[in-house]
This record gives C-alpha cells, sequence and structure tokens, in this order.
C-alpha cells in the first residue's frame, strides 16, 4: 500500500478463512500509518523515514507492502 485511500471509501478484505469486511478507508489508513510508524521503529528511521546511522550503512526502502488487518476492524 502506497498511498492514502479517502476516509469516505469502504474496502472490502476478504480474509484466508474466507470470511469479507468491509473496512472504511480511514480505518484503512489509520491501518497504515500503524504499520509504516512500527516498520521505522524496527529498522531506526525517523519519523520522516531517513536513517540516522552512518553512511555505510544501506537502507532497503521506507515502504510498507502489507498492511496487518483482522476481523473486527470495520465496526
Amino acid at each position: 500500500m502506497n498511498r492514502h485511500f479517502p476516509e469516505s471509501i469502504l474496502v472490502s478484505v476478504t480474509f484466508s478463512d474466507g470470511s469479507v469486511e468491509e473496512v472504511s478507508g480511514k480505518r484503512l489508513n489509520q491501518a497504515y500509518d500503524e504499520a509504516l510508524a512500527e516498520f521505522r521503529a524496527q529498522n531506526h528511521l525517523d519519523a520522516k523515514g531517513f536513517s540516522r546511522h552512518q553512511k555505510s550503512r544501506s537502507n532497503p526502502g521506507n515502504k510498507v507492502d502489507f498492511v496487518r488487518v483482522q476481523p473486527g476492524m470495520g465496526g
């Protein structure tokens, strides 16, 4: 997920057990922001995604490809 969704839309999520849930764009954006903050914290990046380590370290990127969703988020 490389961007935020409009807050007013509903996104249909199908889970591996076959259940389907609609999640608002606002809630999905919150989950994305939480996942991005966790990713940055685990990789020692600042709030803007910049590494504050020595230049010899390589940064694999500042992008979150997967956002955790779970049943019950839509309600």
